[in-house]
């Protein structure tokens, strides 16, 4: 465990594995819960041959700040300030849900910083597209009224109705507790409502795996497509699973993304 200072933010990380190629950064989505929650079960399948460090972006548990409103560049600086800090840059960098627009940030305006760049169920911009706007907003609302309606309505557009009905019940009972409404949580939400890095899009230099969930319904899957129209030197896969398809497709995930590491 390791912490650097960003601002006002005391951020935690963490380095597991060893290897002299390039390291994994995996950059974590919406959630207080952070890296632990999005990476404890998959970081490990990653880290046979290279390091993977994983973050924890303010509004997550572990990393302490003031408090404030959220910005993708300043999650984007704290992204950048743990590359350098950990000594492993130049990193493949992978970013989920809110952690994509965080890590293109990244790759567009720190390119000196990323081998090659994996955004999975990302997007690139809110306003405009009013099922996010209002996904988002719902969220806020819940979070602030209904707090188990919150839990349920992440994990009901979190994963698809195939995987919750494989799981039966109680494993899905056990799952609306993952993402409560936390203050960090909801500071993620009100970051998520104000995303776009259209602009950056073009400037990134990096060779990118854009992948998205075909059964997403948290970001639904043309997001993923348009992002890969976007950014010139992409490639694009799907995966047949929900938005936290490395739950629900985990060996097909690790996979995709390996297999472009070229690891």
């Amino acid at each position: 465990m390791a912490t650097v200072t960003v601002g006002t933010a005391r951020v935690h990380y963490d380095v597991e594995g060893s290897g002299d190629g390039p390291a994994l950064l995996l950059v974590h989505g919406t959630g207080s819960g952070g890296a632990v929650i999005n990476w404890g079960q998959t970081a490990p399948r990653f880290t046979g041959d290279r390091r993977v460090v994983t973050l924890d972006l303010s509004g997550a548990d572990r990393t302490v700040d003031d408090g404030g409103p959220l910005t993708v560049e300043a999650l984007a600086a704290q992204v950048a300030a743990v590359i350098e800090d950990a000594g492993t840059g130049p990193v493949d960098l992978l970013g989920f849900s809110m952690g994509a627009p965080v890590a293109a940030t990244v790759a567009a305006l720190r390119p000196e910083l990323v081998e090659r760049l994996v955004l999975v169920a990302g997007w690139a911009y809110t306003d405009g597209d009013e099922y996010l706007r209002n996904l988002f907003t719902l969220w806020q609302r819940l979070g602030e009224f209904d707090p188990a309606g919150f839990g349920r309505s992440v994990t009901m557009t979190g994963f698809s109705r195939g995987f919750l009905n494989s799981i039966g019940r109680e494993s899905v009972e056990a799952l609306v507790p993952n993402m409560p409404p936390t203050p960090g949580t909801l500071r993620h939400v009100a970051l998520d409502l104000t995303v776009d890095i259209r602009d950056l899009l073009p400037r990134i230099e990096a060779e990118t795996l854009v992948v998205g969930g075909t059964r997403d319904i948290t970001v639904p899957v043309e997001n993923s497509r348009e992002l890969h129209a976007a950014i010139a030197r992409s490639t694009y896969a799907e995966i047949d699973a929900g938005h936290v398809m490395f739950f629900e497709k985990e060996d097909e995930f690790v996979k995709t993304v390996t297999e472009f590491l070229g690891s």
